[in-house]
């Protein structure tokens, strides 16, 4: 029982295991975090300053679709990991074409995952400049006079920033309820699923880097695997004693 158990270990690939953790994990959080912080925006523009964003719309299918494409690239990457651990990869690459086509998955998964690294970075900061944005809003939000009703949040100086259509009156926000809507509830809560969208936008960045690192493994381990079995049949033939041990165990 317990040399069963010890040789099903073996064969499970825990550093890609880790990585699809964290990447299935962080790439969940990401998918949540920023469709409820997207809707939160929408409303918060359609409703304080009167004017939508469609393209945020678009978003928020995107995030969607790809995280769903996240998540297969992640189990496809454990599949291949498991294929190039431990005994399993004696089994499947014994043969010279077999090799060949794992080297080539191993390098098309390094490319898209390489490709994915930088598309996520850039999320990175496109999140960074967004939760940055939105604590300067709270900020607005906690100043004393604001909260006591007796000055405006006033954006008319950032009028280049908004659409032509909207009115410089929208652009204050004096109001007893639209200083509710836009700091306590959308700002506030906003802020917190970009901060987690951030947080975990850097957890799916190291599961990519951490695959990378697998992938670069099973490559060599794959390209090598050849040269090992020649060495064993080597050794076998020279010391017939290593061959007679190894069928003991």
């Amino acid at each position: 029982m317990g040399d069963a158990c010890q040789a099903c270990l073996t064969r499970i690939p825990h550093a890609t295991l880790i990585a699809t953790i964290m990447c299935c994990l962080g790439v969940g959080v990401f998918c949540g975090t920023m469709y409820r912080g997207s809707a939160l925006s929408i409303l918060m523009f359609d409703e304080v300053f009167h004017f939508r964003l469609i393209w945020i719309e678009a978003l928020q299918m995107i995030f969607i679709v790809g995280s769903a494409c996240m998540a297969a690239l992640g189990l496809m990457l454990l599949c291949l990991g498991c294929l190039t651990t431990g005994a399993t990869r004696q089994k499947v690459y014994r043969a010279w074409r077999a090799r060949v086509g794992g080297r080539i998955s191993c390098a098309v998964f390094m490319i898209i995952t390489y490709i994915l690294t930088f598309i996520w970075i850039v999320l990175l900061g496109f999140l960074v400049i967004t939760t940055f944005l939105f604590t300067i809003f709270w900020k607005l939000c906690s100043k004393p006079e604001n909260i006591a009703l007796t000055t405006c949040i006033d954006f008319t100086q950032f009028d280049f920033m908004f659409p032509s259509s909207v009115k410089q009156d929208h652009m204050k926000i004096c109001e007893a309820y639209k200083m509710k809507l836009f700091c306590k509830d959308y700002v506030e809560k906003a802020e917190f699923m970009f901060i987690l969208a951030m947080v975990s936008c850097i957890l799916v960045i190291l599961s990519l880097v951490h695959y990378l690192m697998c992938l670069s493994a099973n490559y060599a381990h794959i390209r090598d695997h050849e040269k090992f079995q020649e060495l064993q049949e080597l050794q076998y033939l020279t010391n017939p004693d290593l061959h007679a041990s190894k069928d003991r165990f």
